[in-house]
């Protein structure tokens, strides 16, 4: 198949990658934009892993403001480089991740993040829960377990469903500016304040390390 501009620029725009490396990605696959794509995306993935050891220290702290001021995010992003950090991909993730934030409001940047007494906390509660209901005891770690996968699903930022594409999560999405940009990227940490609600400060996370 032939290899046009128009599909060249089109794979550009979607991975970020460099136009000799799209031009190769497509040659390699006949010309099949899905497979060029997930080539990309491999790619990047494993030269990011090769620098796992790198410190991600570079980055951009982003600011997002809702509703006249009534609610307002930080948050905290890094990469290895400066490069990275001032590039359109890179921006255009901290602006994303600032709104998943505003919107879904997470409790936890990821799941490792979580104390262990709040995590034994809502297992027993559930658990007192469906007593309480008379389910059989031999069915209750089951229900317990759902309950933490919801739980843990709505409440951790790269867990939650993106909200603009709810097939993927924001761990996707991070992982895919990882493949296009060839460098680790971290959430941080993150602030969310909103009028009349309490203040949750997100400490420093390494699961997406």
């Amino acid at each position: 198949m032939e290899i046009t501009i128009e599909m060249i620029k089109e794979l550009r725009e979607k991975t970020g990658c460099g136009i000799m490396d799209c031009k190769t990605a497509l040659k390699n696959a006949n010309g099949d934009f899905d497979i060029a794509l997930e080539e990309l995306r491999a790619k990047g993935l494993q030269k990011a892993e090769k620098r796992v050891n790198r410190e991600a220290s570079e980055g951009r702290v982003e600011v997002y403001i809702h509703s006249e001021g009534r609610l307002v995010v930080v948050v905290e992003i890094n990469s290895e480089t400066d490069f990275v950090a001032k590039s359109d991909s890179f921006l255009e993730l901290c602006h994303e991740v600032a709104l998943q934030i505003a919107a879904s409001s997470p409790k936890f940047v990821a799941e490792d993040q979580i104390p262990a007494e709040v995590i034994e906390a809502e297992k027993e509660a559930v658990a007192a829960r469906v007593r309480e209901e008379g389910k059989p005891e031999a069915i209750i770690p089951k229900i317990v377990e759902g309950y933490m996968k919801k739980y843990m699903d709505e409440n951790v930022l790269l867990n939650q469903k993106y909200i603009r594409d709810e097939n993927k999560t924001i761990a996707d999405l991070v992982n895919d500016k990882v493949a296009a940009l060839g460098e680790r990227i971290v959430i941080r940490r993150f602030i969310r304040y909103e009028l009349g609600e309490t203040t949750r400060h997100l400490e420093e996370e390494e699961a997406a390390e």
